[in-house]
Order: structure tokens, then C-alpha cells, then sequence
């Protein structure tokens, strides 16, 4: 059975790799914003609201295209992400690949056997994973971060905004108390509500 020439990508992937990909994250600001505006999308498509997505881990990109970006992301193979959650993306015009493949990582340090023989090199097992690729069309990262921009045009502490609410609801209530007591008052000097006793005046005296 021949190979999609199309799936190629996965086979790129192994522990180096990884390793590059991360470093390359932390080396450049333009690869970071580009992470971000590509996350937004995905949280904006409510995609974490769904099985296991949120547990993904980079493993490569992004890829930059003229059009798309793509970005692959790793699972443990027993923890799939919820199909349901690509069928989001793809309403949105993003398009998936999975693929549940092997890789080969580094053994945890335990005791001298743990090494390769005569090398200070960690042992290399093969872990079984799910492969991820997430294609998002630009425009798309695009609209949500100008959305996220008109949306923050002006700098919100949102301390001082519930401090606020809070001060208009102790207002609020300052003011309905007072103007209750203002009733209650009135009542008793005769200005509106229940009837003055027989014989009383209102304070101030006169005709």
C-alpha cells in the first residue's frame, strides 16, 4: 500500500524535532505572536470544551504558508481528543489530519542502566501517541484578532470595574434607604403616605 504523499509530515516528527520546535517558540517573537493569534481561534471555537484537547503539546510548527498556518499537536494514545472537537474546527474552515503513530522518547533516569552502554545518553523507548495537524486558514486568525483588538480598544481593569459595580450597588442602596426613610419621615410629619393623627400639625406650625 503505497504512502499519501500528504501525510508526510507526520513522519517528521520524533524527540529532536520536539526539542527544536520549543526552542524555536521561546527565539522568536513573530513565531510566539503567531502561536497566539493561532490559539485564540481554537479557544474561540470553544475547542477545549471538548475531551482532551486542552491536554495536546506542540510538536511542530507553526508553518507558515501564504494562505494557512499549521500546527501539530501530540496526545498519549489512550487520551484521543473528542472527534467532536474537529468537526468544530472544520465548520470554522480549518482542516485535521490525525494519525496514531510512535515515537521514540527519552527513558527517565532512574539508575546507570538507564543509559545508553559507554554514553551519558538516556535509553530510547517507543511511546504511542496521537498526531494532530491543524490547518487554519489565515484570514480566519485574522478576523478573531481584530475582533479580540475592537473588543479591548480601550484597557479595562477589571478590579476597578467591580469596584465600580460594586460602588453604584451601595449607591444604589444608600439612595433606596434614604428615600425610604424619606417616606417614613413623611408619613409621620403628614407629607403623603398614612393620615396625620387628629389634632396635629406639621412641623413649621401655621395656617
Amino acid at each position: 500500500m503505497s504512502k499519501n504523499p500528504s501525510d508526510e509530515f507526520f513522519d517528521n516528527i520524533d524527540f529532536p524535532s520536539i526539542i527544536e520546535t520549543i526552542k524555536g517558540i521561546f527565539t522568536s517573537d513573530g513565531t510566539m505572536n503567531t502561536l497566539l493569534d493561532f490559539e485564540r481561534v481554537l479557544d474561540e471555537s470553544d475547542l477545549y470544551a471538548y475531551k482532551n484537547w486542552e491536554l495536546g503539546e506542540l510538536v511542530a510548527g507553526p508553518d507558515v504558508e501564504r494562505y494557512q498556518v499549521s500546527c501539530m499537536f501530540m496526545f498519549p494514545a489512550k487520551l484521543m481528543p473528542d472527534p467532536r472537537g474537529a468537526k468544530r474546527l472544520l465548520s470554522t474552515g480549518c482542516s485535521l489530519k490525525f494519525k496514531k503513530t510512535k515515537i521514540k522518547v527519552p527513558v527517565e533516569i532512574k539508575d546507570p542502566g538507564d543509559y545508553k552502554p559507554g554514553t551519558h545518553f538516556p535509553k530510547m523507548i517507543d511511546r504511542e501517541v496521537w498526531l494532530v495537524r491543524i490547518t487554519m486558514p489565515k484570514e480566519l486568525m485574522n478576523d478573531i484578532r481584530e475582533g479580540s483588538i475592537d473588543l479591548a480598544g480601550q484597557t479595562i481593569n477589571l478590579e476597578e470595574l467591580d469596584t465600580a459595580y460594586d460602588d453604584d450597588l451601595d449607591k444604589e442602596g444608600t439612595e433606596d434607604e434614604n428615600e425610604n426613610q424619606g417616606q417614613e419621615a413623611g408619613a409621620d410629619l403628614g407629607m403623603g403616605g398614612a393620615p396625620m393623627p387628629a389634632g396635629q400639625m406639621p412641623l413649621g406650625g401655621g395656617m
